[in-house]
């Protein structure tokens, strides 16, 4: 909720904007991704706000219990104005505070690709989960396949030169099978599947589309000037209006690479 006079958080940020846009569509997809059932035990790693979090909490129901962990206590206070029945976790991905054995599934929704240590983190949640436990963590695809931030990441590139399009580019570096599939193989994951799965990102207009990203820390956050933001918006209606419907509303698709595998 924010404050009058107070500029939001970036984390409220993220609920407010990216969460409608792009990231509440995966979480019942996530739970699918690893048959979330009733009673069982789930943790969602860097869950953020909560979003897979609260999706996992509708499949366990009450007999169940769900965890969120994240090293931020930003999204954590946010993430815990939405249910006191999940337990919200401070915590990093790559040391997890968490005993052997202790979960029935684990699952990561687009946070893999600001670990600072892919393989230790693939083996915490692997550690976490007891034999037979089922693991899916999913991770943006290559760039070129979500048409609209390709388009507007070539356009940062041509305005702004590397570093700013390179910022916004972070978060589709795992797009690739071929690297997730050695991520998980230094990680000791044996017979891990990988599978591509589409999702929408939709915002309300061109203009919030470019607005969000400038106020979003993960990417372009602090990057562009006033001037320069001018400058973007001015330039960028050409390249993103074929996305746009005849209500203004911008769309167009972003697929997810999802590794999914079974503790032995």
């Amino acid at each position: 909720m924010d404050i009058p006079g107070k500029p939001p958080s970036p984390a409220e940020i993220y609920e407010e904007r990216f969460v409608p846009a792009l990231f509440r569509q995966w979480g019942p997809i996530m739970c699918d991704m690893v048959l979330a059932a009733p009673g069982e035990r789930i943790l969602d790693v860097a869950c953020g706000t909560g979003v897979l979090a609260c999706a996992a909490l509708d499949r366990v129901g009450d007999r169940g219990k769900v965890v969120g962990l994240d090293p931020n206590a930003d999204m954590l206070s946010v993430a815990r104005r939405k249910s006191a029945r999940i337990e919200w976790r401070e915590g990093r991905a790559e040391a997890m505070p968490f005993a052997e054995n202790s979960f029935d599934a684990v699952a990561s929704q687009f946070g893999l690709m600001f670990f600072d240590d892919r393989p230790a983190a693939f083996r915490e949640m692997m550690r976490v989960l007891r034999p037979g436990g089922r693991l899916a963590v999913a991770v943006c695809d290559a760039l070129d396949h979500s048409p609209g931030y390709c388009a507007f990441a070539d356009l940062l590139q041509r305005l702004f030169g590397e570093q700013v399009a390179g910022a916004f580019r972070a978060p589709f570096v795992l797009g690739d099978p071929g690297r997730l599939r050695a991520i998980c193989g230094e990680a000791g994951i044996d017979g891990a599947d990988l599978s591509r799965r589409n999702g929408v990102v939709r915002f309300p207009s061109i203009a919030a589309l470019v607005s969000t990203e400038r106020a979003c820390v993960w990417t372009l956050g602090g990057l562009l000037d006033d001037d320069q933001f001018a400058r973007l918006s001015k330039e960028v209606e050409p390249v993103l209006k074929p996305f746009a419907g005849a209500n203004g509303e911008i769309a167009f698709d972003m697929p997810a690479l999802i590794v999914t595998a079974v503790k032995a």
